[in-house]
């Protein structure tokens, strides 16, 4: 019999179809199969590097209704798991498109980044406490409302600092006294990240019913990954470099890419085509990979998704951009052109909300923008050779490489934000989702012109950060972000700004919320017109009735952002 060995994992679902991603132990026919209903779906395995996978397309599903399945191996059931504690997993669609909101019921998406599976070999840090992910899991399994939909904003795994069960296996395949060390080397190496992450039971149990959404960020390749064009010419030089980028890219295509994309994306995808089509998909697919990294333009990471009248459009910040510091975005013309296509599609009017989902924050806390600034336009050259070199050095150690740190780029995903909030038919809420920085806040721009003539309707549009789901930060960093919201902070960013004669920010934002420390996920609950969040971190494990630990999550804060309810994000324990 053919086991399976990692997944389900759920992935889209739209009104009548879903996805489901496994990875099996050998070459098979994998199917759904979905109880009291006609639906399913049936696909034969394909293979990479001597790992065998199915993303199996499921259809017939009726819209509105949440369906339990099963999934088979050449007809041996292998999930729900025997004697699993857990509840049959479902796929729940979206409601049909002319249902009401009354009808439709609210909608919820959870996001975070930034997940340790486990601590990693040497970690300095305080320790981390529970896991987001994990409490979320549990609340979900006491019957609190669970979110329709997970975003998983960058750091899903982490490939430069690997914990001690790992780092054991990686010893056993070669030599970690040699680069590039107790990090991952190759694609067969990024599997171990995986299989640490998601064969953790509850974690494992949620992605397989919650369909989810991914990105990338530095993470999951290396720390500061694309930070500048001299750090990817020193890292290009080395000589573990090439097999490391190329196992990133192709590990993140299997795993986190496929399950972004729709079936019909999927069947217009070249690549997809061809790795099925190959005994071993490996070749051609590390031959994409290839291309991706020496060439922005040849991938595109970022994606749309419409879950009725919400749009999300995810924004890779990472693999697209263009790094010569005299043409430096953190996207290049095409996704940038891309970028307006799928937000304005349809007008503004087209959907209730529109967000906007980056790993890395669009608004910084004040000094920290103006410290971005600073440096990138010191690293232009705009004070001499000098402050150039002492700038990259500064760039590379803190990690000074946000929206901020790409002022074109920053100032065009301002004006297109501005651009549909200020439409007479401007959606209720536009959010700029993200993680990366280790703490959570909220911060809103104060446009000038979004006051429309004629009576129309304006935007509320807000910055939601989230992170970590599960990781820490050191308290002098804590103390730092504090001081970077302060009116101190501000006036030192505005200081660095007049040293650089870099171009001042276009507008000013406040902050509406936080800091806020801790492993957290927030989650936006959107019904009709109305919109709303809250924010839940991880508290310490707790005995659950039968005496097994749990880790639960309280409500830290809750905020509206467009509409008259309460101002509630999702279930509480």
């Amino acid at each position: 019999m053919t086991g399976l060995r990692l997944g389900p994992l759920l992935r889209y679902v739209d009104q009548d179809t879903a996805t489901v991603w496994v990875e099996t132990e050998a070459p098979c026919q994998a199917e759904v199969h979905c109880e009291g209903s006609t639906a399913g779906g049936t696909a034969r395995t394909w293979q990479v590097a001597g790992h065998h996978y199915a993303l199996i397309t499921v259809v017939g599903l009726e819209p509105g209704t949440e369906t339990p399945y099963r999934v088979t191996l050449d007809g041996e059931q292998v999930w729900p798991l025997p004697g699993s504690p857990f509840p049959t997993s479902t796929i729940r669609t979206l409601p049909p498109p002319d249902a009401t909101p009354g009808e439709a019921g609210p909608f919820r998406i959870a996001f975070g980044s930034c997940r340790w599976a486990a601590r990693p070999t040497g970690a300095r840090h305080d320790p981390m406490g529970p896991d987001a992910l994990d409490a979320l899991a549990h609340r979900t399994l006491t019957g609190s409302p669970r979110p329709d939909v997970l975003l998983l904003l960058g750091d899903q795994v982490y490939a430069d600092e690997t914990s001690e069960p790992v780092r054991a296996r990686l010893s056993r395949r070669r030599d970690v006294s040699k680069p590039p060390w107790d990090q991952v080397a190759d694609y067969e190496e990024y599997t171990e990240l995986y299989y640490e992450s998601w064969l953790d039971p509850e974690v494992r149990w949620l992605l397989s019913t919650v369909p989810s959404c991914m990105i990338f960020d530095d993470h999951d390749v290396i720390d500061d990954w694309n930070t500048s064009e001299a750090w990817q010419r020193e890292i290009r030089a080395t000589g573990w470099w090439r097999e490391r980028i190329l196992g990133g890219l192709t590990s993140y295509w299997v795993h986190q890419h496929l399950g972004n994309l729709s079936p019909a994306e999927l069947a217009e995808d070249p690549v997809f085509a061809a790795v099925r089509a190959a005994e071993d998909g490996e070749p051609p697919l590390r031959a994409f990979a290839e291309r991706a990294d020496q060439d922005p333009t040849a991938a595109r990471w970022s994606y749309r998704r419409d879950f009725g009248r919400i749009r999300l459009v995810m924004i890779d910040t990472r693999a697209g951009r263009v790094l010569p510091e005299s043409e430096r975005r953190m996207v290049d013309d095409e996704e940038l052109d891309w970028l307006h296509e799928q937000v304005l599609d349809g007008g503004p009017g087209a959907v209730d909300h529109l967000i906007l989902g980056t790993s890395l924050p669009w608004l910084l806390p004040p000094a920290v923008h103006g410290l971005e600034t600073w440096n990138t336009t010191l690293c232009s050259g705009a004070r001499g050779p000098r402050w150039a070199r002492f700038s990259e050095k500064l760039r590379q150690r803190a990690d000074l490489e946000h929206w901020a740190a790409f002022p074109h780029s920053f100032r065009a995903l301002s004006e297109l934000i501005q651009r549909v909030a200020a439409d007479q038919d401007a959606p209720a809420s536009v959010s700029v989702v993200s993680g990366d920085v280790h703490h959570a806040y909220v911060t809103e721009p104060e446009f000038d012109d979004l006051k429309v003539s004629g009576g129309g309707q304006r935007s509320r549009v807000v910055q939601l950060t989230c992170s970590p789901i599960h990781n820490d930060i050191p308290a002098v960093m804590r103390s730092g972000f504090r001081f970077g919201w302060s009116r101190a902070g501000r006036r030192l960013g505005q200081a660095l700004e007049r040293h650089a004669r870099a171009e001042k920010p276009p507008f000013r934002w406040r902050r509406t919320g936080g800091p806020w420390f801790g492993n957290m996920l927030m989650t936006l609950t959107l019904h009709g017109r109305d919109a709303c969040y809250a924010l839940d971190r991880a508290h310490p494990a707790t005995s659950a009735p039968d005496g097994t630990p749990r880790s639960g999550l309280e409500r830290v804060f809750s905020g509206r952002l467009s509409g008259t309810g309460p101002a509630d994000g999702g279930g509480q324990d």
